[in-house]
């Protein structure tokens, strides 16, 4: 059966069927796969039923396994992380804001693919941003002022000690989320970063990593982000995605932004997550 991929009719996202994750993959169908996840950004993939073992397997279609900091593997994995919150928890829902996964790194990561498992009958959509359409519809004025900046990432306000996930986090947080001081570290990224495989330019911000921007006293850098914040999570740019058990979605780190939602308490959820790590030429 060929590969048939349905866009959302949304700013972002498309459905692909037609191919079986659970076997091995040939050139081919990865490369039709990597051509629809750089054209549409988020790709889902529902009714397959998938392993970890298949999970990886897919996973390094695309690029190498990145670098989960924080968030402790699935035992008997080192590159699978469970995305899970118990039907009783009462902790601040995980990721529910809008992020670009591990900005903060050196290198953060080209994508993310994630499985739903036990996905609630209501609730728990996650939605993206496509950072390629806030960027090219930017008004003259802001895309003036943010041209040339460079923004500085830092994990500490959801990982450091003292931060969101730290230790004044509420004690029935179903996942293994584990704080240091290593989050106060910091790495600077052009706030307009081009794609290195299509060149296409997109907004690379995010109010979940961001501390500053170089040459920019705090206030003004404060003022700048969320003036930011409100243009490139505007409706017009976002894909609301609804999952499905058995469903893989993967997503591109370098073009969209995305965030968790809520509205499913008094049910379990449990999805499992890999991250695609960006390919540094030798």
């Amino acid at each position: 059966m060929a590969l048939q991929i349905e866009p959302s009719g949304q700013a972002c996202g498309a459905t692909v069927t037609g191919v079986d994750l659970t076997a091995p993959l040939d050139e081919d169908t990865v490369a039709d796969i990597r051509a629809a996840w750089l054209e549409h950004l988020v790709l889902s993939f529902p009714d397959q039923a998938m392993s970890d073992d298949d999970l990886e397997r897919f996973t390094l279609y695309f690029g190498p396994f990145g670098h989960d900091p924080y968030i402790a593997p699935i035992a008997g994995r080192d590159h699978i992380i469970a995305v899970k919150r118990a039907a009783d928890e009462t902790a601040p829902i995980f990721a529910e804001t809008w992020h670009s996964d591990w900005s903060f790194q050196e290198i953060p990561p080209a994508g993310t693919c994630l499985f739903g498992i036990t996905i609630p009958p209501i609730g728990g959509d996650t939605l993206f941003a496509n950072q390629q359409k806030a960027w090219d519809e930017m008004p003259d004025a802001l895309r003036a002022r943010v041209s040339g900046k460079k923004a500085i990432h830092s994990a500490a306000l959801g990982y450091s000690k003292d931060g969101l996930y730290g230790e004044n986090d509420p004690g029935d947080r179903s996942m293994d989320i584990r704080p240091s001081d290593t989050a106060l570290a910091t790495h600077t990224h052009p706030l307009i970063r081009k794609h290195p495989e299509t060149g296409r330019e997109a907004i690379f911000s995010s109010v979940a990593y961001i501390t500053g921007f170089e040459g920019m006293d705090p206030e003004a850098s404060r003022e700048l982000l969320i003036e930011l914040y409100q243009w490139q999570t505007r409706p017009e740019f976002q894909y609301r995605h609804e999952w499905q058990k058995d469903m893989l979605v993967m997503w591109d780190n370098r073009s969209v932004v995305h965030m968790a939602t809520g509205g499913y308490a008094g049910h379990d959820r449990l999805l499992h997550r890999t991250t695609i790590g960006e390919r540094v030429a030798a």
